[in-house]
């Protein structure tokens, strides 16, 4: 991508409060100003969001958030698609301070635009909201005064003043011999049909999905990327178009020819559109279309196309014919005119929809007519593995399943989309072994994945060792001398562990070891540290050991109880809630030494928190002491299972976690999307 259009790519995320830049005038500019911002300002919304991304091989949540506006009594709301596309929750906040949820009517990634449904029932209510008009995209001039509202940088609610710098703005390369395409992320291509409205209102980070207003107090634009003082926003008749097939129709049509054109200036015509390229099978080729031809009408209208800047509205024009509908279609060959009848077919989004198959630890997308055309691949059959989880059954397969492959075939059942492969996964039983067929660049290789059975807890088999409850360090000869003990061997105590058997039997910081039950300690170079370990475990337990002992320069015996070694993390019971996204394990004796953490504490140790899952986003961390959920406490493993299994039950909206972590307290307040019980799996 050349560096002009990899500057404008940016994709922008949003944010709110009234900041207003550029300079307003006196008199009419003040009115003007006025007038706009008391037409638009209170339709402004604050769009926060719980996005969704997938990433090696599993979905990942996080927090994002734009802006919007609202276009209709009934609480449609226009913002971008890079907002609000890529996600399992929508919050809207109004700057009247309200704050409804917001369920998606259309999501529409060709040309970067999201349709919102606000839920305005309230407590049996239906609530008024203010709303924007839009206005006519077409009639921006340059020079044409704008303002640009939004959230930057999550900021809520501000403004800023600009003018229109072109409002038919094309993507080109460098040369400005090919269109470019912007890229959503991922691969999803936007902008087919969009003359950008260029402007010079600031726009950061969190403006994306706002309105463009004009001095009339109409939104001409949908604001959707801006950086090095350019701003390009979404014509707002795209716009409306969009907005209209959303509220009649809960989609958006559109027709698709299989070809591509670029203007004629450069073959000396003033009228027409090359014909640079024929989609193998599609309706344009069935028309009789080649590469070389030259369009000069097409369903009763003439075509001329001198510019880049011309082409867009040619593929509108295109898309608008319905799938199914004939419309005729003249050009020339060679001077020679011809005619046909062009039949569309519906048009795909490029990229299909993904989903994470955890039993296998993959994530996968659907094949698309328009993605296996766009990768080559011979057909759309199958979905396409677009990440692997490291040590999960997919990576552990012979061969292992990679990025890129796409699943043909499992246990002799063809894939025929994404929805049918995830269903089949997820009834697999755990360690069951599916023969999968899968296609990787031309070939097609088998391999064996085995579902991924349950982790079962495995306590510690071996017989209690004998243990004391201190710190040592080994006396090295430097040390020894220094405090005076020159000849002598062993170990010196640097810390007592509070409540065990060394701490009761008098043992100080400071002592020196010896011998134990007679047998002396040799050990004077800090590579004897496991010596004294190694004597002690040969100890039987719970029986007193004779310690020969120095303090303060006199000998002496202390008669110590040897207790068995504390549990490890290894040995603890530990549990996992699949919803939530977290994982914990019952306390050992050595988190309480380590933490500091008083006699009377009980709880939980979390040890795993999902990237991007539920519980993290709520702020939950590992190594937190989980103390409580819904303030029912949780003492140990079991009980914790029990509290999962009451929420599961209940689903509340918000479950409300109390922690400690390091020397305070703090509450979490999780808030997940609960499944259907099928889904959890």
């Amino acid at each position: 991508m050349n560096t002009f259009s990899t500057m404008i790519t940016a994709a922008c995320l949003l944010g709110t409060t009234i900041s207003f830049s550029g300079t307003a005038g006196a008199g009419d500019d003040d009115r003007d100003f006025m007038q706009a911002r008391e037409a638009v300002y209170p339709a402004l919304v604050n769009i926060s969001v719980v996005g969704k991304q997938y990433q090696n091989g599993r979905m990942r949540r996080f927090p994002a958030a734009g802006s919007g506006v609202i276009v209709s009594p009934e609480g449609h709301v226009l913002t971008n698609f890079h907002v609000a596309g890529e996600t399992t929750r929508i919050t809207c906040k109004l700057p009247d301070g309200r704050v409804f949820n917001a369920e998606p009517i259309v999501l529409d990634p060709l040309t970067d635009l999201a349709v919102l449904q606000l839920q305005l029932e309230q407590d049996g209510t239906t609530e008024e909201v203010p709303f924007a008009r839009l206005g006519d995209s077409d009639q921006l001039e340059i020079g044409d005064d704008v303002f640009a509202m939004g959230n930057p940088q999550t900021l809520s609610s501000s403004m800023t003043r600009g003018i229109v710098s072109n409002p038919t703005r094309v993507f080109t390369s460098f040369t400005g011999n090919e269109m470019d395409e912007v890229d959503l992320g991922g691969g999803q291509r936007t902008g087919l049909f969009t003359r950008w409205i260029q402007h010079d209102a600031l726009i950061l980070g969190g403006n994306s999905g706002g309105p463009l207003v004009n001095l009339e107090g109409e939104v001409v634009g949908i604001n959707d990327r801006g950086g090095s003082g350019m701003s390009f926003a979404i014509p707002s008749n795209l716009a409306d178009d969009v907005l209209r097939q959303a509220v009649e129709k809960g989609f958006v049509e559109r027709g698709w020819m299989g070809l591509s054109v670029k203007p004629v200036d450069k073959i000396n015509r003033d009228s027409g559109a090359l014909v640079t390229w024929v989609v193998e099978g599609s309706p344009a080729e069935q028309a009789g279309l080649k590469a070389g031809d030259i369009i000069t009408n097409m369903d009763g209208e003439p075509i001329r196309i001198r510019s880049f800047e011309e082409i867009p509205p040619l593929l509108k024009r295109m898309a608008d014919i319905k799938p199914g509908s004939p419309a005729p279609i003249d050009w020339e060959r060679d001077g020679k005119p011809m005619h046909g009848t062009l039949v569309s077919e519906p048009l795909e989004e490029y990229l299909g929809q993904e989903d994470e198959a955890k039993n296998w630890g993959i994530t996968v997308r659907d094949v698309t007519a328009q993605m296996a055309l766009g990768l080559r691949f011979p057909s759309a059959e199958g979905v396409m593995v677009t990440g692997v989880r490291p040590g999960k059954p997919a990576e552990k397969a012979q061969p292992q399943i990679a990025r890129g492959d796409v699943i043909l075939n499992v246990d002799g059942t063809p894939v025929e989309n994404l929805e049918d492969f995830i269903r089949e996964i997820r009834e697999l039983e755990e360690g069951q072994e599916s023969l999968v067929t899968f296609r990787r660049g031309d070939a097609e290789i088998l391999t064996v994945i085995e579902t991924e059975a349950e982790r079962n807890v495995i306590g510690g088999g071996e017989l209690p060792r004998a243990w004391l409850g201190a710190e040592t360090q080994v006396l090295t000869k430097p040390v020894a001398k220094a405090i005076g003990l020159e000849s002598t061997r062993g170990f010196r105590v640097t810390r007592i562990y509070p409540g065990t058997e060394a701490e009761a039997a008098g043992l100080r910081i400071g002592d020196v070891i010896t011998a134990i039950e007679g047998g002396k300690l040799r050990a004077s170079r800090p590579q004897d540290a496991a010596q004294l370990t190694r004597r002690i475990e040969n100890l039987p337990v719970e029986t007193e050991a004779a310690f020969d002992i120095i303090r303060d320069g006199k000998e002496m015996k202390l008669p110590i109880m040897m207790e068995p070694t504390p549990s490890s993390v290894s040995d603890t019971e530990s549990a996992e809630s699949e919803i939530l996204e977290f994982s914990v394990r019952d306390p050992i004796f050595m988190d309480a030494i380590d933490k500091r953490w008083e006699d009377a504490v009980r709880g939980v140790v979390v040890t795993n928190v999902t990237p991007g899952g539920w519980a993290s986003l709520g702020g939950l961390q590992q190594g937190d002491l989980l103390i409580s959920i819904n303030d029912k406490d949780v003492a140990d493993v079991a009980g914790f299972e029990q509290q999962i299994e009451s929420i599961m039950t209940q689903r509340p909206k918000i479950v409300k976690i109390f922690v400690l972590r390091d020397h305070r307290t703090n509450f979490i307040f999780i808030e997940p999307d609960w499944p259907e019980p099928e889904d959890a799996i």
